[in-house]
This record gives C-alpha cells, structure tokens and sequence, in this order.
C-alpha cells in the first residue's frame, strides 16, 4: 500500500514537473526576425515590420541589472544608442520583467531614468507579459539582437566579449553589436552572429 502511495505521488511529482508550459524561441540568425507590436511608454504602438528597409537593435534591459548599469552609467549604452539613432538605425529597448519586478519601473520612473542616465533609444517598451521576450529567448539584461534592412536577424547575443559588470573592462571589450551595426552597414553579415549573452536573468 506504502509503495502504491509511493509510487502514485512520483508519478504526480513527474507530471507536475512535464506540465510546466515552456517557451520556445521563434528568432533564429539567418531568418526572419519574429514580428511583433508593443506599445512604448509614451502611448504609441510599434510593429517590428514596419521598419523594414532600417535596420533594428533590439535591447533587453533592467534598470537595475549590474551589468545594465555598468553600460549606462559608463555612457557606454547611451553613447552606442545616439551614434547608431544618427545614423538612422531604430533601436528598440525592451524590458520584459513581469509586474513589481526588479528594474519594472513605470513610464514616469523610466522617463527619469533616461534622463538621468542619457539613453538615447527609438522606443523604450514594457513587456510585462513577457511575450515579446519569450519569442526572442532573450535570457539576460542586456541581452541584444541587430535586425537588417531586409527583416533578417543577423546578431544574437552579449552587447561585447567580457561578461563583467566593471566598467574598466569596457576599453579591453570587443563590442559585437558595434560589429554587426557595421557590417550591416557595409551590406553584409556579422564575422560574430552569435554570442552567449550575460548580465542578470530576465525577469519574467
């Protein structure tokens, strides 16, 4: 009788665990960039598609992620945004952690933060849902991906090659979105992309 209990309760323990609902990732480097519509924190609505013919960074963030802080208050983030915006490319901050998060500021709160920090994004976007990060698989903050002119995704991964939250390792980085921007610009493919991204856990 013990071991029928037994037996049932691993049983039930095993489902519970199979029954978890998984995200699968639809972005693949190569292909075309999943679509998608968020709306910013200043009311309007933007659809990935309707910049085709730009070229897209999409940025996952947490305001008070380290290694988000790291790149912000270095004036690294701030710095790669307006030289990119300049330059025509839209870029698209995201953060999707879930209500009452870590880093969940509201619209006021991340219009504060920009200010203070200088961030130059297209859009910044609240995820809260997770939807939009759990079609790129975004895993970390930051965790980035560069979109081509022709809808392609074409980097996915780290904003650079050291996965430290101290900002002097910022000189010694090679900065991997700054060599697909250029790439793209050239008309042609990233040397890199891939990378493993690394910074704190989304929180979804």
């Amino acid at each position: 009788m013990k071991s029928s209990i037994k037996n049932l309760f691993v049983a039930a323990s095993m489902l519970a665990i199979f029954a978890v609902p998984t995200f699968a990732a639809k972005a693949t480097v190569g292909e075309v960039a999943p679509d998608f519509t968020l709306t910013d924190i200043n009311g309007k609505a933007h659809r990935l598609s309707d910049y085709q013919g730009k070229t897209v960074v999409l940025e996952w963030v947490n305001p008070e992620c380290p290694f988000v802080v790291k790149h912000y208050t270095s004036g690294n983030m701030p710095n790669l945004q307006g030289a990119s915006t300049t330059d025509g490319v839209v870029w698209l901050t995201i953060n999707s952690g879930s209500a009452g998060a870590q880093g969940d500021y509201s619209s006021s709160q991340v219009e504060r933060w920009m200010e203070q920090t200088g961030a130059k994004p297209s859009a910044y976007f609240r995820d809260q849902d997770g939807s939009v990060g759990h079609l790129y698989g975004a895993k970390t903050t930051p965790h980035m991906y560069v979109v081509n002119p022709t809808g392609t995704l074409v980097y996915d991964g780290a904003i650079d090659s050291i996965a430290s939250a101290n900002k002097r390792d910022l000189a010694k980085a090679q900065n991997y979105v700054v060599a697909a921007l250029a790439a793209v610009k050239s008309g042609g493919m990233p040397a890199k992309t891939q990378s493993q991204p690394y910074g704190c856990s989304v929180k979804y």
